[in-house]
């Protein structure tokens, strides 16, 4: 039985406070962060509430088309100020919004908490994850950014090079799970390539975004180059496509098509980071206590809200018994709860819809065979949206989690006995976001995940590892999605590449009183003397 805490502390929240929770910021102050958002002022808002308690959180406005494309035109004005400035005077933007964020992280912390329902430890994930990128870019944006020199086609003679520009006005649609850490993710480096930003983040959890905004703009962010946009993305999505220079978008797989669809026609650059279902690997020299460790909080941080989540573990059968009984345990000694503070281990899921979804799963495994180790059940006595960290085994492919992506608490263990077969069933998906592998051996666990086709592979690490190492770039292969963000790649995607080369002496046609035959020759020769020349 998963042991529990209580959803509220005994006190009574205070007067005005979000979400009816004890330590929430105030109502006044949610309201404040709302009016950052731009359009919409007195369209059809939205209440938001709080995934704890279902009380409400905020007011929101929604933006109509019109509303969005105004803002991209006022976007576009002041992107070209913004972009005017030295990249090492925008990358001390980002650095400052990281040291902020830091220092002011117990109100984000809160209202992470409050928005998507997390536990305060997933929440600092967020934190940590927006500082570290704040950091990175706010160190080597301008070094990514500057002019580089090329061999030219006749040394000397040639003088070759490419420069970098912004795209232009960027769009980015943020998903509702992690609703700092992945704005941070798309936004800052965009900014820092010198684009202006139209940002739509979803409504649930749309206060985490304002608020990094907000912090934007006491770091020294110029008004106007980061817009922030609330709305239905049936209503707002289309504008956002066609008014954008380069579109990034976090979510679904089917949604993340047709925007691509969408997109093509314009002939415009988008990255997309989409669904997965994900693997974890445990060889058999593998440590058991520290893999059935480490699988807790790879499948379970967030609720298992989390795009790298993982969903399916291959246990080496000499181990099998040992570690689910590990697992298993550990699993049943987490603590849920809905408090404001870092006394549980996982919080809530986020919306109905995902509780409905995950409960949908579950129950089909069940129908058809599967054996449910520990959880499986919704704790409405907790809060409306709690749903019990679950295992399971017996998992038939003709049960919908075999393949689906249940995107919750939901993690099915499966038994192998020769590797190359546990290889092949990881990558029997036709996702490839990010994979696990667990062993004794570091070289052991690299050969094997060098064999997975995932974006991100971590060896004896869930997901954190690659997460949180933002040098490294981070997506999907297959239909996990297209491109990358972090890294350099992360910031590059959002400039065009512009080559120059400037010819000196050396002609690169024949003059007249040459015979073409002649200058082929001598070009041959030429061409093959440059061939052995290092470094071209």
């Amino acid at each position: 039985m998963t042991s529990t805490t209580a959803s509220t502390d005994e006190a009574s929240p205070g007067p005005g406070t979000v979400g009816g929770i004890v330590g929430a910021p105030t109502a006044a102050r949610a309201a404040h962060l709302a009016r950052r958002a731009e359009g919409g002022q007195d369209s059809a808002p939205v209440e938001i509430t709080a995934p704890f308690t279902g009380l409400p959180t905020a007011t929101l406005p929604q933006a109509t088309d019109a509303d969005v494309r105004a803002v991209f035109r006022q976007a576009r004005e002041a992107q070209q100020a913004w972009a005017a400035r030295p990249a090492t005077e925008r990358q001390r933007v980002l650095k400052r919004l990281g040291d902020l964020v830091l220092r002011r992280q117990e109100e984000i912390l809160n209202l992470v908490q409050i928005e998507a329902g997390k536990a305060r430890i997933d929440a600092f994930d967020e934190v940590s994850a927006t500082a570290l990128v704040a950091g990175y870019y706010g160190r080597h944006s301008a070094k990514f950014l500057g002019a580089r020199r090329a061999a030219g086609v006749i040394p000397i003679a040639t003088k070759a090079g490419e420069i970098r520009h912004p795209k232009g006005v960027v769009g980015v649609i943020s998903p509702w799970n992690y609703p700092l850490a992945l704005t941070a993710m798309d936004v800052l480096p965009a900014l820092a390539a010198g684009n202006a930003v139209v940002q739509k983040p979803d409504n649930q959890t749309a206060l985490s975004a304002l608020w990094l905004h907000e912090l934007a703009a006491e770091a020294g962010l110029p008004a106007g180059v980061w817009r922030i946009v609330l709305g239905r993305g049936s209503r707002i999505g289309d504008a956002i496509v066609e008014e954008s220079d380069y579109l990034c978008f976090t979510g679904s797989t089917p949604t993340g098509k047709a925007l691509a669809e969408k997109v093509a026609g314009r002939l415009t650059g988008y990255s997309l980071e989409l669904g997965g279902k994900n693997p974890m690997i445990v060889l058999p020299d593998a440590p058991v206590a520290k893999a059935a460790a480490g699988a807790v909080t790879a499948c379970f941080s967030s609720a298992g809200q989390l795009c790298v989540s993982v969903e399916r573990i291959y246990v080496h059968e000499n181990i099998r018994e040992e570690f689910t009984k590990a697992f298993v345990a550990k699993t049943r000694a987490l603590k849920l709860g809905a408090e404001l503070g870092y006394g549980a281990d996982m919080g809530s899921l986020t919306n109905a819809a995902q509780l409905a979804a995950v409960s949908a799963h579950v129950e089909d495994a069940r129908a058809k065979g599967a054996t449910v180790l520990t959880g499986g059940r919704a704790r409405p006595d907790l809060g409306p949206l709690f749903y019990e960290p679950t295992v399971l085994t017996d998992v038939g492919e003709d049960v919908k989690l075999y393949r689906e992506e249940t995107f919750g608490p939901v993690v099915a263990i499966y038994g192998y006995t020769d590797l190359d077969e546990a290889i092949a069933q990881a990558n029997d998906t036709e996702y490839g976001l990010n994979a696990s592998v667990w062993s004794g051996s570091t070289a052991a666990g690299w050969a094997v995940a060098s064999r997975l086709k995932a974006g991100t592979v971590n060896v004896n690490e869930g997901y954190a590892a690659t997460f949180g190492s933002v040098g490294l770039p981070m997506g999907g292969m297959k239909e996990s999605g297209v491109g990358r963000r972090n890294g350099r790649e992360g910031l590059l995607k959002y400039t065009e590449v512009q080559s120059i080369a400037v010819q000196r002496g050396v002609r690169l046609r024949p003059p007249r009183v040459v015979p073409g035959k002649i200058w082929a020759r001598g070009m041959t020769v030429g061409l093959r003397v440059l061939g052995k020349v290092p470094g071209r």
